[in-house]
């Protein structure tokens, strides 16, 4: 197999490197690439979302409603995506505008739960394949036995993290408020 391309990581660490003090460059440049392939997974899932009419925090409110059996209260999404009461409410007002969402009509007039219509539950599977085909897509480049030493490695660094910090929320919790 020939040695992978140089990734931008690569060229820019020499630099880097003259410039910072106390650095393990090996370290560092796993921390780049890790940041930046989430960057440009949130890239991926953002183009997806847009093939469906959806921006990505409307994908993932209507992937809180699926895991929540197809109901829940504004609270639950609140809770789930770390969003404020107002952010929420604007995002059901979308929802519910697109037809993805309907307020369920005989609940507690101040919980408002929502269900999601049968075109949003589509749209959202439809989305949700469309992530699946783009993720086998960018993993391509990886032999089966490197995809599962790089999970390997993935689960003991995140297993380290996580009983540092706290286990990682399923979504990002910035920069998509509305």
């Amino acid at each position: 197999m020939a040695p992978p391309e140089p990734d931008s990581v690569a060229r820019e660490l020499p630099a880097w490197l003259a410039l910072m003090v106390d650095v393990d460059p090996s370290v560092e440049a796993a921390r780049q690439r890790i940041g930046r392939l989430s960057r440009l997974f949130t890239r991926m899932l953002d183009m997806v979302a847009a093939d469906q009419d959806m921006s990505l925090g409307d994908w993932e409110a209507l992937s809180v409603v699926v895991r929540a059996g197809g109901q829940c209260t504004p609270t639950l999404l609140a809770q789930e995506l770390a969003l404020t009461s107002g952010t929420v409410s604007t995002r059901l007002n979308r929802l519910t505008q697109a037809g993805l969402v309907t307020v369920v009509a005989d609940a507690d007039g101040r919980s408002r739960p929502v269900r999601i219509t049968a075109d949003g539950h589509r749209r959202w599977q439809e989305a949700t394949a469309a992530r699946t085909r783009a993720e086998r897509d960018l993993f391509h480049v990886l032999e089966p036995d490197q995809l599962d030493a790089f999970n390997s490695t993935l689960q003991t660094l995140l297993a380290h993290y996580e009983t540092a910090f706290g286990e990682a929320s399923r979504h990002d919790r910035t920069g998509r408020n509305n």
